[in-house]
């Protein structure tokens, strides 16, 4: 029996992981920020969308296919960027870009992964990559990563704007993640955890930020990985600073972190060719609007103008359904695929994917829509359509 055949949801793969990661891993992977309302509510708010149940409508031959920026890909599903994704799995960003270029599906690489955008390249090779790059104060630096992005085939640029500082993570404190005395007390929990620390502590060397050290050298190691993201990350730019972004990168460019309509327009106004519907999964500012809530009246105002993306609380297909009757063209994945490949690796992430394409198929069937891009709002039940239009 294989050991994924227990794990037949994305929850199983969150109690995996958290068995096998020192704790203050595994929080700074489940936790969000202040009293994590806004991290339960990602979940919950789409836990209560409600779809119509339609029967005899023919949905014999279903097509999960999609185009997103040119480029056909079998699911409406994208890897999105996590930080540190190498603590979790020895090399693990290069372990989750395989697991989804085997399916022809985007790789996110975060600007604070273990693994550099150029390691993962080499190790999954050609399939679609995406670079995530974040508001730093060194705008040559930030030329740099776009650059090296480009050199590594990347296809997207995913440019994170929620960010600007931050946010306070209780949990992050708590488990020793942050704060004087955390070196010390994540050496003493992965005592606790062998087998993590044999495949990452020890095997999974060098625990530093890939993209940072070409620049850090040995500082861009794990010491006080949350004090350099304060200290390096820019609260004063702008709307009108982003154009040099857009010229520095001639492909699709991504805005992620969305909430506000007034946001989405100035995203559209600026050139951008995407933006992702975000909040951080909760992990920025508590008490603002899940995804759900936000989605359907940005994709009324510029979903004819840019590609809208959504992300935060997905857990399973079914999500994936929602979101996109809601008003997204695609979803991204983040502590599914975290937990997945914590849990077990690259087979854990392609099992993960295997899991929502089935949950999605099932979905679609039951409501009668045999396409992409036949889900709209016309299969959310009454009730759904109601709260929305009153959130």
């Amino acid at each position: 029996m294989s050991s994924l055949d227990h794990i037949v949801s994305a929850a199983h793969f969150r109690d995996a992981a958290r068995r096998r990661l020192p704790r203050f891993l595994f929080d700074y992977a489940d936790g969000g920020a202040f009293d994590e309302l806004t991290l339960n509510a990602n979940v919950g708010d789409l836990r209560r969308i409600r779809l119509r149940q339609r029967v005899l409508q023919d949905v014999a031959n279903l097509d999960v296919g999609t185009t997103l920026f040119g480029r056909h890909q079998p699911l409406p599903v994208m890897l999105g960027p996590i930080g540190i994704g190498g603590m979790f799995r020895r090399r693990g960003e290069t372990q989750a870009a395989r697991a989804a270029h085997r399916r022809s599906l985007p790789f996110t690489v975060s600007t604070v992964s273990i693994c550099s955008v150029g390691e993962v390249r080499s190790m999954a090779a050609d399939g679609p990559l995406w670079f995530q790059l974040y508001v730093i104060r060194d705008r040559d630096f930030m030329r740099d990563l776009i650059a090296t992005a480009r050199e590594a085939g990347a296809e997207a640029l995913v440019f994170t704007v929620d960010m600007p500082t931050p946010g306070i993570r209780y949990r992050d404190t708590r488990s020793g993640m942050s704060g004087r005395y955390g070196p010390l007390r994540r050496a003493l929990q992965a005592i606790g955890k062998p087998h993590w620390a044999w495949d990452v502590g020890l095997k999974g060397r060098p625990h530093r930020l890939g993209n940072l050290e070409p620049v850090l050298g040995s500082a861009s190691g794990m010491s006080d990985y949350m004090g350099w993201l304060g200290a390096n990350f820019d609260p004063s730019i702008q709307w009108r600073d982003l154009s040099w972004i857009r010229e520095c990168w001639d492909g699709p460019l991504i805005i992620k972190g969305i909430l506000d309509v007034e946001d989405a327009r100035e995203a559209a106004a600026m050139g951008a060719d995407g933006i992702v519907i975000s909040n951080h999964g909760g992990r920025q500012l508590d008490g603002v609007m899940s995804t759900a809530q936000a989605l359907p009246a940005i994709a009324d105002a510029v979903g004819d103008r840019l590609t809208v993306l959504a992300d935060s609380g997905v857990r399973s297909g079914l999500d994936v359904v929602r979101l996109i009757a809601l008003g997204a063209r695609g979803v991204l994945l983040g502590r599914a695929w975290l937990f997945a490949m914590a849990a077990a690796g690259e087979a854990g992430v392609a099992h993960l994917l295997d899991l929502i394409e089935r949950e999605m198929r099932v979905a679609m069937t039951l409501t009668g829509v045999s396409s992409i891009d036949a889900i709209d709002r016309r299969i959310l039940a009454a009730e759904a359509k109601s709260h929305e239009e009153t959130s």
